[in-house]
């Protein structure tokens, strides 16, 4: 890629505007609307969504272009009071991304408030260095008068440079976040290809997306004991490509529901999900879905580097 495609730092000298880049971690409670908000900031989906809390696992990197800026945003797993070592991997990698970044958005989901796990994040953001910026998000569900209750009472709490109110639904209020993100970012080049939007491996991002459906389609009832692995890509002579994924449960009562009745849960998840990844790869996909039992996999460290987590020991 010619420099002119990927702007750098030192193109400022031939009159050219500074670039500016850097990571911005987006942290908060459970189903605060991170992915959301990272898939409109990006411009695309990089993240996968559900109604089902906890559903982000390990930090996915969505990177946006806003003026002369690139933005990698860092979106990590919900922060709540782990349970199982699963959890306490989720939220060690979560503390880890923000601690890692230049920058650490906060996001509050505005009809839930500082209730729960929201009080308890801004206690741990007291030890973390980084500048902060609040984001109040579903902000077209909440009154004025409460939005300005709630974020003069976070930022007694914090000493937070800037806030800023949003709908991640929406995108109201996104386009102000994004002027100032590429703004308070250093100066620097580029990190990623211009049209690079994530650094998500393909055959990863196919296995979230049929993590994501899996959800959808079986959301009150399929417990957090699955997990979905592309075992094989390959692309075919004809411009298609064949994916076989494998999701794991940890019971047979599980494998059952995944299944459903003759079949149709398994089909009807096959299907969005095969739809979904031939727009995203645009050409043909076939997609062949399996479904294994594998007990107690939350306890075998090799699940988790397949989901980017660090496995931890007691």
């Amino acid at each position: 890629m010619s420099e002119t495609e990927n702007p750098s730092v030192e193109g400022a000298a031939a009159g050219d505007k500074p670039t500016h880049s850097g990571f911005v971690a987006l942290i908060g409670p459970t189903n605060a609307g991170k992915s959301t908000l990272l898939n409109r900031l990006v411009g695309a989906k990089v993240s996968i969504v559900s109604h089902k809390v906890q559903t982000t696992r390990a930090i996915v990197r969505g990177i946006a272009i806003h003026d002369n800026a690139q933005i990698v945003f860092m979106d990590t797993p919900g922060i709540f009071k782990p349970r199982r070592r699963l959890d306490r991997a989720m939220v060690t990698s979560a503390w880890g991304g923000a601690k890692d970044a230049d920058l650490i958005l906060l996001l509050i989901d505005s009809e839930r408030g500082l209730r729960g796990d929201a009080e308890a994040i801004l206690e741990g953001l007291k030890d973390v260095h980084q500048p902060k910026i609040l984001v109040l998000n579903k902000i077209d569900r909440v009154r004025p008068e409460d939005l300005l209750k709630l974020a003069a009472k976070a930022n007694e709490a914090i000493a937070f440079e800037q806030t800023f109110m949003v709908s991640a639904t929406t995108g109201s209020g996104c386009e102000d976040l994004m002027d100032f993100l590429a703004k308070r970012l250093p100066e620097g080049p580029w990190y990623y290809p211009e049209d690079q939007i994530s650094d998500l491996p393909m055959r990863q991002l196919a296995a979230e997306i049929t993590r994501e459906k899996l959800f959808l389609r079986l959301h009150q009832e399929l417990p957090y004991s699955s997990h979905v692995e592309t075992e094989k890509w390959e692309e075919r002579k004809d411009g298609s490509v064949r994916i076989e994924q494998v999701i794991y449960v940890e019971r047979d009562s599980q494998k059952k529901i995944v299944l459903g009745k003759n079949g149709d849960a398994i089909k009807s998840i096959s299907t969005a999900s095969r739809k979904e990844l031939s727009e995203i790869l645009e050409q043909p996909v076939h997609l062949f879905l399996f479904v294994k039992v594998r007990e107690n996999w939350g306890d075998d460290p090799e699940r988790f580097r397949e989901m980017g987590l660090e496995f931890p020991r007691n």
